[in-house]
């Protein structure tokens, strides 16, 4: 990796971006449950949901993004990174920016599923707060709340993706 570049999400990376999101999520080894929404279905959600929230950025590579994080509020709501470009310390740079930009705490869901996931946000800081079944995510898939910073003390009440 050269030099990482970090901006928000514009209109033109909408496609690549939504790319990263799909490989990553569909990358041998993964151990997240299969997305329940096709490709383009994706890429459509980048277009029209987070692209406008304008809280979504992209992390390139030599002009090639690498890596997408979308805050959602004080949630960490999607953190992928390229299988290609995995373990290279751009997952922590994008969580470092997000402890930046709400010093007042963060949350998030992952999969009971993805322990890999779990692990690099307890080195992150991040402790569990609650389990659930799974029956209020669109997969269905049981799921772990996470939480860092002093006002997440508590389990936070928001509900599941």
């Amino acid at each position: 990796m050269d030099e990482l570049l970090i901006r928000l999400l514009e209109s033109a990376d909408v496609g690549e971006a939504a790319a990263v999101w799909w490989e990553s999520r569909h990358a041998d080894g993964s151990q997240l449950p299969p997305a329940v929404h096709t490709a383009e279905q994706v890429v459509t959600w980048f277009a029209d949901v987070l692209l406008p929230d304008g809280q979504t950025w992209v992390a390139l590579d030599d002009d090639r993004i690498v890596a997408v994080l979308t805050l959602d509020g004080d949630d960490l709501d999607q953190l992928y990174v390229a299988p290609e470009a995995a373990g290279q310390g751009i997952g922590s740079t994008l969580v470092d920016l997000a402890k930046d930009l709400r010093p007042g705490g963060l949350a998030l869901w992952t999969f009971q599923s993805n322990t890999r996931a779990q692990a690099f946000y307890r080195s992150h800081g991040f402790r569990e707060v609650r389990r659930t079944d799974g029956a209020g995510n669109e997969e269905h898939a049981p799921d772990v709340r996470m939480a860092w910073g002093p006002d997440r003390q508590h389990s936070p009440t928001a509900t599941p993706r």
